[in-house]
């Protein structure tokens, strides 16, 4: 067998698990199970290369080390042979000798095929050419792998294949396992800094009565023995908040989300996000946090806080870029939207600087095409958008000086947004108004609209101390912190047409 076996056609394919297959009924039939439960003592092949750096051109370690893993390659045949073996931490090669093994041992090794999971024990050496290699005084089968893996030269290059079959890509390119490595730490760094702040992880339902939190259509099952319709969560908003009437004050979840939308290089139906509240603090101290949370996930999953970007550099350290919207949105297009106070005047308006306003859409998803058509795919820097006008913003708390913008920001970077954030609306009557505005937008053929939540009125009335909340996208941060750019890239087993 060669350093690597190139893609079979279907037919060759076929072959090749049928003589695989033959290999393992061979192995039963003389007693060997091609898939033992267990490979006591291993160690994971980084440690064992650091602990062996020292090793001098044909010097031998005395310690005799254990190694488990997926062959990826293999030179040699007769009484020598080469073989590479990989595991998460890294890869080693592992060399066979006649003389080590005996003709029997020997033989199975030449017998292994590539993507077989192997034991391995022996002494660390090095080479005379300098390669740390594990000398055998063992190999084990540890599970038969029946089918051929990717190429290791082309690896898998079909998009439909790496994200169907995310397996096959994560053995054959280690970038691929680096960059959900990267996205576990950006995960453990986020709870590490709430943990820290004072903030208490909790954990609201999944499946929901009534849906809310977004601007959203959700999806819809239905629970057999409580006889009744039920929601996947949109947001986590919601109940967050009880907590916060609850007296918690400082709460935060990490988890799925689902919305019933359109699939893009920047939306899936399922995805990751943080939701923080905290009682007495307002958008400004959110945004404040945010600068440091965002800081310091970088910096501990990438060891840094500039990342690469499409050939760019984002550099996600304090203090950020802040605008104030409805400037900035005039400065990028040319229309003012306080200017434009209704549908046909703000999309007459947005055609004359050649922007995209369809028929029938109301005044607020106007105005945020606006932001998405011309403003946020400038915004490659970190920047921090403010003060929104309120018709975007059902939750938020309006501005003191301005009762037609509320305390929001939305957060951007390479040209996308990554996080939301409020002062939150915590007087109950006006959070009815919002919900009595959003009735009329359902009415009108919004049904992404707020549906009216009783009980969560029920709980403002209460009481909610002031509170500022923020709600961050995972996998898009985790797009820029790998610099993927389609969140098929960071979700490891994203949704896909039938």
């Amino acid at each position: 067998m060669t350093t690597a076996e190139a893609a079979p056609p279907e037919g060759g394919l076929q072959a090749l698990v049928a003589e695989r297959r033959g290999k393992a009924q061979a192995l039963r039939e003389a007693g060997i199970d091609p898939f033992p439960a267990r490979f006591p003592g291993r160690r994971e092949i980084a440690g064992v290369r650091a602990g062996h750096e020292g090793l001098q051109p044909g010097e031998r370690g005395e310690e005799v080390v254990r190694v488990a893993g997926r062959l990826a390659a293999r030179r040699g045949q007769g009484k020598v042979a080469f073989l590479d073996l990989d595991d998460r931490s890294g890869r080693i090669q592992l060399w066979a000798s006649v003389d080590r093994l005996g003709e029997e041992g020997m033989a199975a090794v030449l017998d292994l095929d590539l993507g077989d999971i192997l034991g391995a024990a022996g002494p660390v050496t090095r080479t005379r050419r300098g390669e740390l290699s594990v000398a055998l005084d063992e190999v084990v089968l540890l599970a038969k792998a029946l089918r051929p893996p990717p190429d290791k030269h082309a690896g898998v290059r079909d998009p439909e294949t790496r994200f169907r079959q995310r397996y096959l890509e994560l053995m054959s390119d280690p970038d691929a396992r680096e960059a959900f490595i990267t996205r576990s730490k950006a995960i453990a760094a986020v709870r590490r800094f709430l943990d820290g702040r004072g903030f208490v992880e909790v954990e609201t339902p999944t499946l929901q009565p009534i849906y809310g939190g977004a601007a959203a259509r959700p999806f819809i099952t239905h629970h057999n023995a409580l006889g009744r319709d039920l929601y996947l969560r949109i947001a986590t908003e919601l109940y967050l908040k009880r907590c916060i009437v609850g007296g918690l004050e400082k709460v935060y979840e990490l988890g799925k989300d689902f919305r019933n939308e359109g699939v893009s290089h920047k939306h899936n139906p399922e995805f990751t996000m943080v939701e923080t509240y905290e009682a007495f603090a307002d958008y400004r101290d959110v945004m404040d946090m945010l600068e440091q949370l965002v800081s310091s996930v970088a910096r501990e999953a990438t060891g840094g806080t500039s990342v690469a970007w499409k050939g760019e550099t984002i550099d996600f350290a304090p203090p950020w870029r802040r605008l104030d919207f409805r400037d900035a949105l005039r400065e990028a297009s040319g229309v003012d939207v306080r200017e434009h106070p209704d549908e046909a005047s703000l999309r007459a308006a947005m055609r004359a600087a050649g922007l995209d306003a369809p028929d029938g859409v109301p005044w607020a998803k106007l105005v945020d095409g606006i932001l998405s058509q011309a403003l946020e795919p400038t915004l490659i820097q970190p920047t921090i958008l403010y003060d929104y006008p309120l018709e975007l913003s059902p939750f938020a708390k309006r501005h003191p000086d301005d009762p037609a913008i509320v305390e929001r920001f939305e957060a951007f970077a390479g040209g996308m947004e990554i996080a939301n954030a409020f002062t939150e609306l915590n007087d109950p009557d006006d959070q009815r108004e919002r919900f009595a505005m959003q009735a009329a937008d359902r009415e009108a053929g919004d049904d992404e609209a707020q549906p009216t939540d009783e009980d969560f009125l029920a709980a403002l009335e209460h009481g909610m101390p002031p509170t500022g909340g923020l709600g961050l996208g995972i996998d898009r941060l985790v797009m820029l912190l790998t610099d993927r750019h389609s969140i098929r890239e960071v979700v490891l087993f994203p949704a896909m047409r039938s």
